[in-house]
């Protein structure tokens, strides 16, 4: 007699790594490489991936030299009315028309000072003698 009752071979994993019904399944560990492929291929064309709104509007102050350079450019309370970084994040991070019109001024800006470095005359070569 044998013979094996169905219940036992139940009861018994069929390999070493079955699990038990109180074992918490085990994540395999994710390949770094095909997220990243992923990621950059979806961003690949948007030049704002990777700067942050606080660095936007911190450039753009820079650039203009304040508050109200910045307000004659992008025409937003936030940067008209008691204007601080704080404060224009909380407004543009609310406001998807104002961000999107904030961040077309940044990507505006940039060209603009990649046009200015191209076209900068270069200082003259001194003759050889």
């Amino acid at each position: 007699m044998s013979e094996k009752s169905p219940d036992a071979a139940a009861n018994k994993p069929a390999n070493k790594s079955a699990q038990t019904p109180l074992e918490k399944p085990r994540a395999k560990a994710p390949s770094s490489a095909k997220p990243r492929l992923e990621q950059s291929a979806t961003q690949r064309n948007n030049p704002l991936h990777g700067i942050t709104l606080q660095t936007i509007v911190s450039e753009l102050h820079d650039y203009y030299g304040g508050w109200q350079g910045l307000a004659k450019k992008a025409p937003l309370n936030c940067f008209k009315n008691n204007p601080t970084v704080k404060s224009a994040l909380t407004f543009l991070r609310k406001t998807p028309w104002a961000r999107e019109k904030v961040e077309q001024l940044y990507l505006f800006t940039q060209r603009e000072i990649q046009r200015g470095q191209r076209n900068k005359p270069r200082s003259p070569v001194p003759p050889k003698d």
